[in-house]
């Protein structure tokens, strides 16, 4: 593990380290100010954390973490939307503490459970996931994805609106 290394909250200044880092993800990031911007908007919201992992003034990693609360039932649980660890960096740790910190951040929250999703192709962090008590719920659970329009016109006619005072009715 490498002891010099602290984690500590996701600046804008970081966002060109974190868009190379997200850019070996598997996302790449065209505009650093845009970088910049979710990473302060991250920072400005209490359901949301992005962690870095610094050593030698040096980005190691980043992990972004959002707390849901349950429709369903009490409590909330927390997803990591995001977690990288340097390609160079590989095996020494970071990811066990970035993993960490996310994982802190949700106790903190409240929360009960913490999901992270991983590609198919990612043997090596779903063997990562599991070392960590991660069960993977592959065949019993499944991730349906869909864009949506986000025209305006389209949005406005989705909305049901109704008068104030007015009770939802009871189904059609």
């Amino acid at each position: 593990m490498n002891r010099g290394m602290t984690i500590r909250s996701a600046r804008g200044a970081d966002a060109g380290a974190v868009a190379v880092l997200l850019d070996q993800l598997g996302y790449p990031q065209d505009d650093p100010a845009a970088t910049a911007d979710r990473i302060r908007s991250w920072a400005d919201d209490p359901a949301g954390a992005a962690y870095v992992a610094e050593a030698d003034g040096e980005l190691l990693g980043v992990v972004a973490v959002r707390v849901c609360p349950y429709f369903e039932r009490g409590g909330a649980w927390a997803r990591i939307t995001a977690l990288v660890v340097s390609d160079r960096a590989r095996r020494r740790g970071v990811g066990a503490r970035l993993l960490a910190a996310a994982e802190s951040f949700a106790i903190r929250q409240g929360c009960r459970r913490m999901e992270v999703t991983s590609a198919d192709h990612r043997s090596d962090a779903h063997a990562f996931y599991r070392r960590r008590g991660y069960t993977d719920q592959a065949g019993s659970s499944s991730r349906f994805l869909r864009d949506l329009d986000t025209g305006a016109d389209r949005y406005r006619a989705a909305v049901v609106t109704r008068p104030p005072g007015a009770r939802p009715s009871a189904g059609p």
